[in-house]
């Protein structure tokens, strides 16, 4: 008998969001709001023309911060519970409502956020931080904000910028989200909703894998031209205030905002670019497997081998949390915390939008979404997940500022955690176990080191290629073979390539996501990096890890691997991190002969 899934209890923040405790929280939220720009109209919080003495501006730093950070606290909270409804139900026309309500409080928000950065940039900040021991556990915010300030428009452009924001940036995102989390598709006389046909591509049936391939190119075509308008668009908006903001190209801001520069960024994709024959090794070895002479795309995540168990959701969340406490209890705690109190919606439904993520709420607490199926690579993605909820349990003594974790270190603990299963998993298998685990693990890695590169090459000159003009559909599609051709190579079969890559994936449509993805990368070598850190001496690095994790938002990625003595700007650490991923690709091509 199919289990049931778990699903979120929303009513452990309010009763509902018609109840009077939300339309409380709601209002309460806007009117903190309006007190906020009074304070900022109080002590003049903007771009100054001359720099107040480090006394002077001591004080109003200290309010605005202690202001903004409760402020912040809010928000994540409201934001988070309408996001429990949005995400999983397209069609709650009220969760929708609320959340175009909170879009227009982002827009306050934003325009304060660019006037504390212009004024922060006019500050002395040394002076200033001499006089404010509050301010000075803010110093690496404070320094990223001076930078920013450096790249700001001019007041009334920025404000301008951040008005339009509801119908030009957001809407993109949004339109694009709505049509994909409603499209639904026929595969073999079955209608079905995009999430569940991007699903079988890990059926064990290959003329299922192959059907619901070729029917999800057929849906995307039917949309491709709306998705074309919104990535046009959106990468056509970017690009005009990049150049506005004085950057010298699209990706400079996401560097700044991953906390990186671009010689680390140099340093991983060289050593990336070096393992993509080792991959197609793997690639080559599974068409073997499956008894074809090249692997088509419909078949990178078909199952191989024997699972040795079901991995249903009881056991395998029982898995999790036993193997999260051989490394220690408090993460095995947090695992059964997450398990007992409904804190995972897993139950694929329509109307739900496709993949998995985790989102802190309040305090310590977090929520995570995913459509799991008794698959160990649904296990590893419920593994990731928590431990991106761990990551936010660490932060939850840091305040909303302090708690601005970059995505290229957002992904430790959850890299961490998906790796401790799988070599859980790996113990005492069987040669057709450990052929299933192997490839589980190798799909993963194999989209994000290879995928996400051919995902990076495509941003790339799309951003440059829109600086002259529009694209067309065929652009778009050309551009995505082109990368996909580059990195996975013969690996793949390459007349079954993906043409429609740019419209599976959201982070495209976001003004604030641009190039999303290599901190994923990022975030899974460094993971593996510390994991063979954790197996030369686990005391050791159990006393430095959750102060790592604790310290993210806090300084940037150099320094912070620096404390376990890593160099992230030489391609020699990246290379290691591969190194155990090529261990792997060893054996799975040894298995399979």
């Amino acid at each position: 008998m199919p289990q049931t899934l778990p699903e979120w209890n929303t009513t452990a923040f309010y009763p509902s969001l018609d109840s009077a405790e939300f339309n409380t929280a709601f209002q309460k939220l806007l009117t903190d709001l309006t007190a906020l720009e009074a304070l900022f109209a109080e002590h003049k919080i903007a771009h100054l023309e001359t720099a107040p003495n480090g006394a002077d501006s001591a004080q109003p730093l200290e309010a605005v911060l202690i202001a903004w950070n409760a402020l912040a606290d809010q928000v994540r909270l409201i934001q988070g519970y309408l996001t429990c409804f949005t995400s999983t139900d397209s069609r709650n026309d009220l969760a929708q409502a609320k959340a175009s309500e909170l879009q227009l409080f982002y827009v306050r928000q934003s325009k304060l956020y660019t006037r504390f950065t212009a004024w922060v940039g006019c500050l002395n900040l040394d002076g200033t931080l001499q006089f404010s021991s509050t301010a000075r556990d803010y110093s690496f915010a404070l320094e990223k904000m001076q930078f920013a300030a450096q790249h700001q428009m001019s007041p009334l452009e920025e404000d301008l910028k951040s008005s339009l924001a509801p119908s030009s940036s957001s809407a993109w995102g949004k339109l694009h989200g709505n049509i994909v989390s409603r499209l639904e598709v026929m595969v073999q006389n079955e209608r079905l909703p995009m999430s569940a046909v991007r699903a079988a591509a890990r059926h064990a049936d290959a003329g299922k894998r192959q059907a619901a391939y070729a029917a999800e190119l057929e849906a995307w075509q039917t949309v491709e031209v709306p998705l074309a308008a919104a990535l046009n668009s959106i990468k056509g908006e970017v690009g005009v205030v990049n150049q506005r903001r004085g950057f010298p190209d699209a990706l400079a801001p996401s560097l700044h905002g991953a906390n990186i520069d671009r010689q680390t960024l140099s340093a991983m994709h060289q050593a990336c670019t070096e393992s993509f024959v080792d991959f197609r090794r793997y690639l080559k070895a599974k068409a073997k497997l499956l008894g074809k002479s090249s692997l088509p795309w419909w078949d990178m995540l078909a199952p191989v081998g024997q699972a040795g168990q079901s991995w249903e959701w009881e056991a395998g969340s029982e898995f999790i949390a036993q193997q999260f406490g051989a490394y220690s209890p408090k993460l095995e705690a947090y695992a059964r915390r997450c398990l007992t109190q409904n804190w995972i919606d897993a139950a694929p439904r329509v109307g739900k939008r496709d993949g998995a993520f985790c989102m802190g709420v309040r305090g310590d607490e977090s929520r995570i979404l995913m459509n799991f199926e008794p698959s160990l690579d649904s296990l590893s993605t419920l593994a990731h997940e928590m431990g991106h909820g761990y990551h936010n349990l660490c932060l939850k003594d840091r305040t909303a500022l302090q708690r601005q974790t970059p995505m290229t270190l957002a992904e430790t603990a959850s890299i961490f955690c998906e790796t401790i299963v799988s070599n859980a998993a790996l113990k005492e298998a069987t040669p057709l176990e450990k052929l299933y685990i192997l490839d589980t693990e190798l799909q993963g890695q194999t989209q994000v080191v290879v995928d996400i590169h051919s995902r990076f090459l495509f941003e790339t000159r799309v951003f440059k290629a829109r600086e002259a003009r529009e694209l067309s559909v065929a652009e778009f599609k050309t551009l995505m073979l082109e990368a996909q051709s580059e990195t996975y190579g013969d690996g793949l079969d390459p007349s079954t390539y993906h043409p429609y890559m740019w419209a599976v994936k959201g982070h495209y449509y976001s003004a604030g996501l641009s190039f999303y993805n290599y901190p994923y990368t990022f975030g899974l070598l460094f993971g593996l990096g510390l994991y063979a850190q954790y197996l030369e001496n686990p005391e050791i690095f159990k006393t430095k890890y959750d102060t790592l994790l604790s310290s993210t938002g806090l300084a940037d990625a150099a320094t912070l691997a620096s404390g376990f003595g890593i160099d992230i700007r030489t391609p020699d650490f990246w290379r290691s991190s591969l190194d155990q991923i090529r261990v792997r690709i060893n054996e799975f091509c040894d298995l399979v002969g």
